[in-house]
C-alpha cells in the first residue's frame, strides 16, 4: 500500500506541474484522490521538488468545521515560488497570471515575513510571534489552478495542489506594524470597482500572528528549513473571491493603504 500511495502522489505531482508549466487545464483530477492531509501534504512536497524552483514563502487558507476536526486542523498550507511574487507599489497594479479553464480567485491577505535566523521553538503568543518577523506588508493572494475543483473538493485537494496558489502581490510595509492591532484594520476588497467584501483580521481564528505559528509548526513537522527567512501570506480577510482574465482586484487597508492588481491568463513557461 505504501509504495502504490507514494506512486500515486509522484503521478499527481507531476500532473499538476506539468499543468501548471504548460498553463493548461486539468478537468477531472489527475489520479487518486487524497484523503487525509499526510497524504495531500506528500503530493504538495513532491510537486515542490519536481517543480524546482525557490520557494520564497507560503501562503495559510482556512479549513472551516466540521472538516477541521474530521481533518485534525484548521488550516492549510501551500508554497510561493520567489517568481510568482511581485511588489507593487500602492500606484500600481501589476499583471498577475491565471489558469483559464481552471481557477481563478483573489484575497485580500496580511503578509508577514519571518527574519532569518528563527529555529525554533514555535512561539505561544502574539508578543512572541512579533519578536522573530521583521517586516509585516499589505498583500494580495492570487489563488489559481488548473483544477477547477481545487476549492470545492475540498481541503486535502488544495493542499495537494500548492495549497491552490498562483501568486503573490506585495504591497508597501504596514507602518509601525510592531505596535498596530492587525486585527482591528477594516479591510475592504473591490473586483472592477465594486466592492465584494469587507471584514477585519478578527474573523480569522487567532489572526495573522496565529497563522504564523501554525505554518511554521506545519512547515518544521513536514522537514522544511525555515531559518533562511519566508513570507507568510495569512490568509484571506474579506473571503476568496472568484476572478476572471481581464478584471482588476483592489484590496483596501483603511487608514493604511491599498494593492491592486488586474489578471492575465497564464503563459507556458
Amino acid at each position: 500500500m505504501g509504495i502504490e500511495l507514494n506512486e500515486n502522489a509522484d503521478h499527481v505531482a507531476k500532473a499538476f506541474v506539468s499543468a501548471r508549466h504548460a498553463a493548461c487545464a486539468l478537468p477531472i483530477y489527475p489520479g487518486i484522490a487524497p484523503q487525509d492531509l499526510a497524504s495531500a501534504y506528500a503530493i504538495q512536497d513532491r510537486a515542490i521538488v519536481i517543480d524546482g524552483r525557490v520557494v520564497e514563502g507560503w501562503k495559510v487558507g482556512r479549513i472551516n468545521a466540521p472538516l477541521d476536526a474530521e481533518l485534525g486542523a484548521n488550516r492549510l498550507s501551500g508554497p510561493i515560488f520567489a517568481g510568482s511574487i511581485v511588489d507593487a507599489a500602492a500606484d500600481e497594479a501589476p499583471q498577475m497570471p491565471v489558469y483559464v479553464g481552471g481557477f481563478a480567485a483573489a484575497e485580500a491577505e496580511m503578509l508577514l515575513h519571518v527574519a532569518p535566523g528563527f529555529s525554533g521553538p514555535v512561539p505561544t503568543d502574539d508578543a512572541g510571534t512579533i519578536a522573530i518577523l521583521d517586516d509585516v506588508r499589505l498583500g494580495i493572494e492570487i489563488a489559481s489552478s488548473p483544477y477547477p475543483g481545487i476549492n470545492t473538493d475540498g481541503p486535502v485537494i488544495t493542499v495537494s495542489d500548492f495549497g491552490n496558489n498562483a501568486g503573490l502581490v506585495r504591497g508597501v510595509t504596514l507602518a509601525g506594524w510592531q505596535g498596530l492591532d492587525l486585527c482591528a484594520i477594516t479591510v475592504r476588497s473591490e473586483i472592477d470597482g465594486v466592492e465584494v467584501g469587507a471584514a477585519t483580521a478578527a474573523t480569522m481564528l487567532d489572526g495573522p500572528y496565529g497563522a504564523v505559528r501554525f505554518l511554521l509548526a506545519n512547515l518544521m513537522e513536514r522537514g522544511f528549513d525555515v531559518s533562511g527567512g519566508l513570507w507568510v501570506s495569512s490568509g484571506a480577510i474579506t473571503g476568496v473571491h472568484g476572478i476572471a482574465v481581464g478584471q482588476s482586484f483592489r484590496a483596501v487597508f483603511e487608514g493604511c493603504g491599498e494593492v491592486r492588481c488586474s489578471v492575465i491568463a497564464a503563459s507556458p513557461r
